[in-house]
């Protein structure tokens, strides 16, 4: 068993069919690791649904050599200048060719560094491949869209009922390996909440083992607290809604939102 603490890396799936997703995307995805060859891909969609961890997968199954570039750190133009050109001009140690990952490619200027990474892709294409993985797929210029094959990791209403039925028992499996006392209507709750980024997911799960266990009681908090603003929100207490508010200003919209919609239900 991994040494590494946090669950999402400890528990991070090293092959495609152990990562949850969408059938249409897994098979595809599973072909590419039989076919054994690579191209050059853009995953896209929300946080947490998997895009790193599948790209990641791939070159594992396949034994490539492979870097990992975060865009939101690392994208300016001096990166491609050194860190890929150095990397992908090198022969890899394994034989035949090397992957860039591009995490969160989105992040990467449009004007600078994305038309210098079109010229990479083809300069470098015997012996390189590019993964990119992004949130908003808009925001990869048209040039990067035409090199690559984008694949959509955004899951439909259809497919989210058995992705949930999924996480939940993988869920329950961590907790049964880390000793952690759970209810399965909680974990069930805690899925409904963050669905479909399952990072969020796994990370409030460990938050929520350390307090204590996964249990009923382990949301009564945050459960009365979105009772309570849906309450000014129905009276149009404007003036608790500011003071609610400030009181939780840690929560994420996001969260806040799915709370008020709950209960409009």
């Amino acid at each position: 068993m991994s040494q590494e603490f946090l669950f999402v890396e400890k528990y991070r799936p090293q092959q495609i069919e152990d990562i949850i997703l969408p059938d249409r995307l897994k098979n595809v995805l599973t072909k590419v690791v039989i076919g054994g060859e690579v191209p050059n891909m853009i995953f896209s969609g929300g946080p947490g649904l998997g895009k790193t961890t599948a790209a990641k997968a791939i070159c594992n199954e396949l034994d490539i050599d492979y870097m990992l570039i975060n865009g939101s750190e690392e994208g300016n133009i001096d990166t491609l200048r050194t860190k890929i050109r150095q990397f992908a001009s090198s022969i890899s140690l394994q034989g035949g060719y090397k992957v860039v990952i591009l995490d969160e490619a989105d992040y990467l200027n449009a004007q600078s560094t994305q038309p210098a990474l079109r010229g990479f892709i083809e300069e470098f294409s015997d012996n390189c491949r590019f993964i990119l993985t992004c949130n908003f797929k808009h925001k990869i210029i048209e040039p990067l869209h035409s090199r690559c094959i984008v694949y959509d990791f955004n899951p439909t209403k259809k497919d989210l009922a058995g992705l949930c039925g999924l996480f939940l028992k993988r869920l329950e499996t961590i907790c049964i390996a880390e000793g952690i006392e759970y209810e399965q209507k909680t974990l069930a709750d805690i899925i409904k909440r963050h669905l479909p980024d399952w990072r969020r997911v796994l990370n409030e799960v460990q938050n929520n083992a350390i307090s204590g266990g996964i249990t009923s009681d382990t949301l009564i908090i945050e459960e009365s607290s979105y009772e309570e603003l849906f309450t000014f929100l129905k009276a149009s207490d404007f003036k608790n809604m500011r003071k609610w508010e400030a009181n939780h200003v840690d929560l994420e919209a996001t969260a806040i939102i799915r709370g008020i919609y709950d209960r409009m239900n």
